[in-house]
């Protein structure tokens, strides 16, 4: 597990201009030690990163075998961070996760000790999260929004920074459970995996079945990637810019004053607060990357689908003429003003 103790080198404070300077050329250069494992899939990576540094948890849906897991694990290796595997599976409970007393014998006698799971960690993967119950599922809601767990009245911190990547596979629906809104909502983004263009499929095939990789250098720390938390927060929005992030979440709810027909037809439950917020804190993300000052709307609404696509939820007459959640967040960008 990684030092990220105030007393390490690493956890010396970065000023603003220090954080800035980091951030210049951060995106090639994770891109480029992340191509040493992963191929392609760049537009995931940036999704990834946009989360990572603002602070958000991922939800990364897409069919097995895409190398969703390796990807998790080699963007922790960049960062330097503590890294735990969380397996789903059906008797999954939640003292599994997030660790439980046990009894031991102590200088002081037989005594409850609290042994912590691996929650305790810098980025934890939820693998396939949907195969778990919702009373296991529900163990997470804690952590990821107040970053503690309370276990036997206890209330303990997780380790900073802490991150949620959670994946599911949308095409099994046997011995699955949906995650519930509530916990959909605590995702940041939901990033959609899709399969490799052919060219990069057979890189793929030769680079892994020849034996040869190449070892993935530690770019940044987890002291430096809070500094960039703190540092996108303070990235300026014009306030049009903001009404319209405000603007298309909202218009996501149905039966409201000006809501556009068609998401009265097609949404039986729109997005909320929490979205706006995140369309925002990724506008300045995706801004900074490109080295930019200021978010534009086109910030905003290239956050548009990982924010929006797990929060909008379609009803039967949708699915029935058709209609998928990634068409209605297209109709919305063309019709919100």
């Amino acid at each position: 597990m990684s030092d990220l103790s105030d007393s390490s080198p690493a956890a010396a404070v970065l000023s603003d201009q220090e954080a800035v300077t980091l951030l210049a050329g951060a995106r090639e250069r994770i891109l480029a030690e992340v191509g040493k494992v992963i191929v392609g899939q760049i537009q995931v990576l940036d999704e990834m990163l946009i989360a990572l540094l603002s602070g958000g948890h991922c939800l990364i849906t897409g069919a097995p075998g895409l190398a969703k897991t390796l990807l998790v694990k080699t963007v922790a290796e960049v960062f330097d961070l503590s890294f735990h595997r969380i397996q789903f599976t059906p008797d999954l409970m939640p003292s599994d996760i997030t660790g439980t007393e046990i009894l031991e014998d102590t200088e002081r006698g037989r005594q409850l000790v609290f042994k912590p799971g691996p929650v305790f960690a810098n980025m934890i993967l939820a693998d396939e999260i949907n195969r778990t119950p919702p009373k296991t599922q529900a163990s997470l809601l804690e952590a990821m929004q107040e970053h503690q767990v309370t276990v036997a009245g206890n209330t303990m911190p997780l380790p900073q920074p802490f991150f949620v990547l959670a994946t599911q596979n949308p095409i099994e629906m046997e011995g699955t459970y949906p995650l519930p809104e509530a916990q959909l909502d605590r995702f940041m983004l939901n990033i959609v995996i899709d399969y490799l263009s052919e060219d990069e499929e057979v890189a793929v095939v030769t680079r892994t079945t020849s034996g040869k990789s190449e070892p993935v250098q530690r770019i940044f720390h987890g002291p430096q990637l809070q500094a960039f938390h703190r540092l996108v927060k303070k990235v300026p929005i014009a306030e049009d810019v903001a009404r319209f992030a405000v603007r298309l979440s909202a218009a996501t709810r149905p039966g409201r004053t000006g809501v556009p027909d068609f998401i009265n037809e097609w949404v039986s439950w729109g997005a909320g607060t929490r979205a706006s917020q995140c369309l925002v804190l990724g506008g300045k993300t995706r801004a900074l990357l490109q080295g930019r000052a200021h978010v534009t709307l086109e910030d905003i609404r290239a956050m548009a689908h990982p924010v929006l696509r797990h929060r909008v939820l379609i009803n039967y007459r949708a699915e029935a003429e058709g209609v998928t959640v990634g068409k209605v967040i297209d109709r919305l960008l063309e019709t919100v003003k």
